[in-house]
């Protein structure tokens, strides 16, 4: 721990120790005040100077000075900028994976691999998940492909978005690229939610675009469709949203038509001799009074 000096030799020599400071700062005039010296160990010395270089507030230059047993003659051993009590520094130190963020990435520059990276699962190991690898995958064409949690993260992160439904340009449109020519599908459980644009006039060309996103470059864009030469089509009842009628309940069933009784036909007299006609009562005989 450092003492109170006790040295005379390397005490007094404070211009040597400015001399040193100023030969390693940019600017000579960056060496300002002389601030004390402390003693760091037997016939070692430290002198400090304020800095007054830009940026570095509350810092020291410290030059550390020392001499040979029973030696006259102070000599520099280093010179460094060091920060004081009240200096102002630099937010704690962050790894670089964890500080870059996404654009950072320019031409040339190459990402660490991450070898525990939990979007990514292996690309030939099956799982539970509802959207198989494709083909290429089974056959070990990538070590390792996207996960569930790699395709949920991206999801979220392109339906909120520039080129999700809440974009300006969006809600403006009056259609959604659901309904655009130019939309190409993805393939996969991707393909439910986004598409990519292939307008060149769209601002959003070459881009993963939601389905119900939408901007002024959609095909159909002031197409008035004309009304259906077809009829309308008969709704058909769906089977799963009937109910059966309670038991003892009559059916609502059309009643059967009454057919109306045949005409009888007129009889006819019978003819004279004809032993199959009826017989007519006899009127009877006349009474005199």
């Amino acid at each position: 721990m450092a003492t109170k000096i006790a040295d005379a030799v390397l005490e007094g020599a404070v211009d040597l120790a400015r001399a040193a400071a100023e030969e390693v700062a940019a600017s000579p005039s960056d060496v300002g005040e002389h601030l004390g010296a402390v003693r760091e160990s037997e016939r070692v010395v430290s002198h400090r100077f304020a800095s007054r270089q830009r940026g570095y507030r509350g810092w020291h230059w410290t030059v550390t000075l020392a001499r040979v047993p029973r030696g006259r003659k102070a000599t520099v051993s280093e010179v460094e900028l060091l920060p004081g009590e009240d200096a102002l520094l630099a937010q704690p130190w962050v790894p670089w994976a964890e500080r870059l963020r996404p654009g950072d990435v320019g031409p040339g520059d190459v990402l660490p691999f991450r070898a525990d990276d939990p979007r990514l699962v292996p690309g030939w190991q099956p799982s539970d998940d509802d959207d198989p690898p494709p083909v290429e995958e089974l056959a070990l064409a990538r070590a390792r492909a996207l996960g569930p949690q790699g395709r949920e993260e991206a999801a979220q992160r392109w339906h909120l978005g520039s080129h999700g439904p809440t974009a300006p340009i969006a809600l403006a449109a009056t259609s959604p690229c659901s309904t655009c020519g130019f939309l190409v599908p993805l393939s996969g459980s991707l393909g439910q939610v986004f598409g990519v644009c292939a307008n060149e006039w769209s601002p959003n060309d070459g881009k993963v675009v939601s389905l119900d996103h939408g901007c002024g470059a959609h095909s159909e864009t002031d197409v008035e469709h004309p009304p259906s030469q077809w009829p309308a089509p008969v709704p058909l009842a769906d089977p799963l949203d009937t109910a059966p009628l309670p038991e003892g309940e009559p059916k609502d069933e059309a009643a059967p038509k009454e057919e109306a009784p045949a005409e009888q036909p007129a009889p006819t007299a019978p003819e004279s001799g004809d032993a199959s006609a009826p017989e007519q009562d006899e009127a009877p005989p006349a009474t005199e009074s």
